[in-house]
């Protein structure tokens, strides 16, 4: 194998666990839900290109900066992040994902119980794992 072969390999496999474990990190898990619920409050008035900015913006950029540059071992070798390593596919990432956007519609349209009908999803995506092992 060529050295840049190994390399490339290498800086994936480093890639893909550094965008597992930022996931449980404070500083993302505290952007996460601190835009999430000002963007929801921005769906309900109807301000959706502001709405959007401020769900997607700074978590993508809080992600950047803690894949590219925080120091993650901590949260790999803790016991939350050997369960991560464990249950976390694309899937449930998605499932997460559905789950905040039936929040937002269900703000958008001002239909109250479907904002917790969508925590819940985001929390059953985080556990399902968990549970249906």
């Amino acid at each position: 194998m060529h050295k840049s072969s190994i390399f490339i390999a290498i800086s994936f496999t480093n890639l893909e666990e550094r965008s597992l474990y930022h996931q449980i990190h404070p500083l993302k898990v505290l952007t996460d839900w601190g835009t999430g619920i000002f963007a929801l409050y921005l769906f309900w008035g109807h301000n959706l290109a502001t709405a959007l900015v401020i769900a997607l913006i700074p978590s993508a950029i809080v992600s950047f900066v803690l894949i590219r540059f925080a120091t993650l071992e901590k949260y790999k070798e803790s016991s939350f992040g050997n369960d991560v390593r464990k249950y976390m596919t694309r899937q449930i990432e998605a499932d997460r994902l559905a789950g905040y956007a039936v929040m937002a519609i269900g703000a958008w349209a001002h239909i109250i119980w479907l904002i917790p009908l969508g925590l819940l999803v985001i929390q059953l995506g985080w556990i399902r794992g968990l549970i249906f092992t």
